[in-house]
């Protein structure tokens, strides 16, 4: 296993170097050695940031080989960042990381060898969700979904969504074939495993954390005002999959896109939106609001045990 080479995409925009020296110090600390790093730049080339990582990476990782630096000419966004990233890589299989997060030291020893096993184009695996504190404050597993057949996930992905792109990791020659990420708002991950769903490739489930990803007071507000556009874009496009549901199911992603969308308003200081969505979620589905409650308070408990 030993000679198959992994490649790491890690896009880069507006972070500071001590970001992302925790993150890709993460990645030198793997127990598999055999990875190439590859770092997308995709700063604006009048920013402070674009120089200032360049450098950074250039005096800080100098000495190491398998560290591939891209420095875009223009901003390209996340999707098209991490295409550049796949066309680039070498490796035969491929993972990504935010310039943010971190890898725990088994990550890709331990994903890449249940690839092998299970014979796989693509696994997807539980995610470690930290505060700016190093507090746990979520933990996202798939524990519920036992059957892969492409129905079943494509099923599953729309109303749960299967995501945390650095927990995916691809064999490139299928990543490529499905034409790697799309360009839209929010929601890349989201797309690109509902392409991988739908061209019929190989998924596995790798049931352990290993990845843990980190989220910042400071991009609230950002993060809600694309939230609230992105998922409006999501849900408007799920409608097209309505035929595969029945009133309930139908109810729950409703739902759910009310539940987003009232947290996504409170981000962006729109207390009245947030409220509004609440109710709206509430009487779509008073039954899955019990139930999506009493659910989550039991992964809390469950997440603590698991977590000691």
């Amino acid at each position: 296993m030993q000679e198959i080479l992994v490649s790491v995409i890690v896009p880069t925009y507006k972070r500071k170097p001590s970001f992302l020296n925790r993150t890709v110090d993460s990645l030198l600390d793997q127990s598999y050695k055999n990875i190439e790093i590859i770092i997308v730049n995709d700063n604006p080339p009048d920013s402070d940031y674009k120089s200032e990582i360049n450098n950074f990476i250039e005096q800080e990782y100098k000495e190491f080989n398998n560290i591939v630096l891209i420095d875009n000419p223009v901003n390209l966004g996340g999707s098209l960042a991490r295409n550049k990233g796949i066309e680039a890589a070498n490796g035969e299989y491929i993972t990504f990381l935010d310039d943010d997060d971190i890898y725990l030291t088994e990550k890709i020893e331990k994903q890449l060898e249940f690839m092998i096993q299970e014979n796989l184009d693509l696994s997807f695996a539980d995610l470690i969700i930290k505060n700016e504190d190093e507090k746990i404050i979520d933990y996202r597993e798939f524990s519920k979904l036992s059957n892969f057949e492409t129905n079943n996930l494509l099923r599953y992905h729309l109303t749960r969504h299967i995501t945390g792109t650095p927990t995916f990791m691809y064999k490139k020659e299928k990543l490529m074939e499905i034409g790697g990420f799309e360009k839209v708002i929010m929601g890349q991950e989201f797309f690109l495993m509902l392409r991988s769903i739908e061209k019929n490739l190989n998924i596995g489930y790798f049931a352990q954390a290993h990845v843990v990803a980190y989220r910042h007071s400071s991009e609230s507000i950002s993060v809600g005002k694309n939230k609230i556009i992105g998922e409006k874009y999501l849900y408007d496009y799920k409608k097209r999959y309505f035929h595969l549901f029945n009133n309930n199911e139908k109810k729950f992603i409703k739902f759910r896109h009310y539940a987003v969308m009232a947290v996504a308003n409170k981000r962006d200081g729109k207390i009245l939106d947030s409220a509004k969505n609440v109710f709206k979620m509430i009487i779509t589905s008073p039954q899955d609001v019990m139930a999506e409650t009493f659910g989550f308070i039991t992964k809390q408990k469950r997440m603590v045990g698991k977590l000691k």
